[in-house]
């Protein structure tokens, strides 16, 4: 079953329960995707591949990461709470998120792979460290991690 028609299913499930924040969510969801889908027409293609469903959940999760940072410094627990239950509901569609321990080896594996040895080389220890994480674990983290190898 492929994402949106996940989705789809998903969307039928909430109203059945009435589940207003579920419902919310999912939709603005499969809304992101159908707009990309659009997007994509232009170039010949009909429905997205895997990869581009995964990017788009992981947009998604971060912005309402980072939405929930705003909101707790501008003390808005209410709204932070709602966009945190939000993520919450996002991240049942994406991959298990990988431990930190899985990360940093990871991380460590690309900086010997490409020789880094400073902050200097941070960009190219993320690239393939993002390539072989997509969608498992969250790019500032990871950025944080490799940052910390790379300091020490």
């Amino acid at each position: 079953m492929s994402l949106k028609d996940r989705i789809s299913e998903d969307i039928k499930t909430a109203m059945k329960a009435r589940d207003k924040l579920r419902l919310e969510t999912v939709r603005s969801l499969k809304k992101v995707i159908l707009e990309k889908e659009v997007e994509i027409r232009a170039k010949g293609r009909d429905t997205l591949n895997t990869d581009e469903e995964l990017a788009i959940l992981s947009q998604q999760a971060k912005q309402r990461r980072d939405s929930v940072a705003q909101y707790q410094q501008a003390g808005r627990e209410d709204l932070a709470e709602k966009e945190a239950q939000e993520l919450a509901i996002i991240e049942t569609y994406l991959p298990e998120q990988l431990s930190d321990e899985e990360i940093t080896a990871v991380v460590e594996q690309a900086i010997a792979e490409v020789g880094a040895s400073s902050m200097k080389d941070m960009g190219k220890v993320m690239g393939p460290v993002m390539q072989k994480l997509k969608g498992k674990a969250d790019g500032s983290k990871v950025q944080a991690i490799t940052k910390a190898k790379l300091s020490s």
